[in-house]
């Protein structure tokens, strides 16, 4: 039949803009993986899955599962091989609406025009919501699909957030049992594959004048957290070349890391420090403690690990020279991932299919499909977004683009094959 992709992009903007309604802030879009919003956006979600014919529930952490039977498939059973579709429903702060709840809305379509056409797989299909994809809580990301691949840490449990609300605390206050965290994991053999629909989150589509293309892989990233202590004194009687100020000796650090990435351009190495704590947090006297954290990417993962080393080297030489100590711990370290080439023909195929063109790209963000590496293929489909402009209520989408997004997805879904997997 003759998908009608402004129907299927309608539609998603119209989810779209009710998940965003879900905020913990009234004049921006803010929802943190287990507050009470993500809760109310699990639920809605879990809705959604159920209306389009699924069977909805929440596993051990909070991922919203939507189930749609393969062929044949006796009521209740379980172990069934299934294709996984998904993304996640949480923001950074101040957010725009599509990063990854688009592909949440985009295969929640997809399974509702297979109930509605009558279609059943040889296969299940699941679509998933995942909840810790950002991080922006907890000292942890991606955790939320790490369990579902069976990886996740328990020492995550620990983690604290801003407010000192540790995971193991919030997980409670949610409503999810610690202790059953190990019943959110997939089998290899339950998982075929996990594919996902999100936007670029950069300019080349846009550049193309493309609406979609196919991820080639993942860049790896490093999380490190530093602390600089120096010596606090009054703002206004210590000289300058006797001061032990922690907050110069950060700056100049974060100076450091940047040089070191725009050394790797080969390499698509970027370096960012977009948190920074100073303390005693007083106009008028000089910092003696700094909390910062780098986030540090590359497109290979050997570039990455000696840059990671050659700004701990730097970084400690210049809280020497400042009078000043350093320490750090990278609490996150998610090496590069590839998509599956049988997947990304898969995704081709169905670009092929729609009469689009089907550009291959590298992402420059983590996703969760750096968790489902773990136990099985996946791929990903990007679709233009204006600007290149993610991580900003200025994201946007345009309905068309959503419409074809979809449109791929459903043709991925009826072409795809297991055999295929090497």
């Amino acid at each position: 039949m003759t998908l009608d992709i402004e129907r299927l992009g309608r539609r998603a903007e119209a989810m779209l803009d009710e998940l965003a309604a879900i905020s913990e802030e009234p004049d921006r879009l803010t929802r943190r993986f287990l507050t009470p919003e993500h809760k109310r956006a699990a639920h809605l979600v879990g809705r959604w899955m159920q209306e389009a014919g699924m069977v909805a529930a929440e596993d051990a952490l909070g991922t919203v599962r939507g189930h749609y039977a393969r062929d044949g498939e006796p009521e209740g059973a379980n172990r069934v091989p299934r294709l996984l579709i998904g993304s996640h429903i949480d923001t950074v702060l101040n957010a725009g609406k599509y990063d990854g709840m688009l592909g949440v809305v985009a295969g929640i379509l997809a399974v509702e025009h297979f109930r509605d056409q009558n279609q059943r797989f040889p296969f299940a299909v699941d679509v998933l919501a995942f909840g810790d994809e950002e991080g922006s809580r907890f000292p942890t990301v991606l955790s939320s699909s790490a369990a579902t691949a069976g990886a996740f840490d328990t020492a995550w449990l620990k983690g604290v957030d801003r407010d000192g609300i540790s995971l193991e605390k919030a997980m409670a206050d949610y409503g999810l049992d610690t202790a059953a965290v190990g019943t959110a994991a997939l089998t290899q053999e339950e998982a075929l594959a996990y594919v996902e629909v999100h936007i670029e989150q950069g300019p080349v589509l846009e550049h193309g004048d493309l609406p979609l293309g196919v991820v080639t892989s993942i860049a790896g990233q490093n999380r490190t957290r530093v602390n600089v202590r120096g010596v606090a004194g009054h703002a206004g009687t210590v000289p300058m070349t006797l001061r032990q100020d922690a907050y110069l000796a950060a700056a100049e650090m974060a100076l450091a890391a940047e040089a070191i990435a725009k050394a790797h351009p080969d390499d698509a190495m970027v370096a960012t420090v977009g948190t920074i704590k100073v303390m005693p947090g007083a106009v008028n006297v000089i910092p003696d403690h700094v909390e910062f954290v780098l986030d540090l990417r590359a497109a290979s993962d050997a570039p990455r690990a000696k840059a990671l080393k050659q700004f701990i080297a730097k970084a400690e030489a210049i809280a020497a020279a400042r009078g000043c100590s350093m320490t750090h711990d990278t609490y996150h370290d998610c090496p590069t991932a590839a998509c599956a080439p049988w997947l990304q023909d898969g995704l081709t195929q169905s670009l092929d299919s729609l009469g689009l063109k089907a550009p291959k790209l590298v992402s420059g963000a983590g996703h969760d499909g750096q968790s489902m590496a773990k136990i099985t293929d996946f791929a990903m489909l990007f679709v233009r977004c204006k600007g290149g402009i993610s991580h900003n209520p200025a994201e946007f989408a345009t309905v068309g683009d959503m419409g074809l997004a979809v449109a791929a997805l459903i043709k991925f879904v009826e072409g795809f094959d297991p055999a295929k997997r090497g």
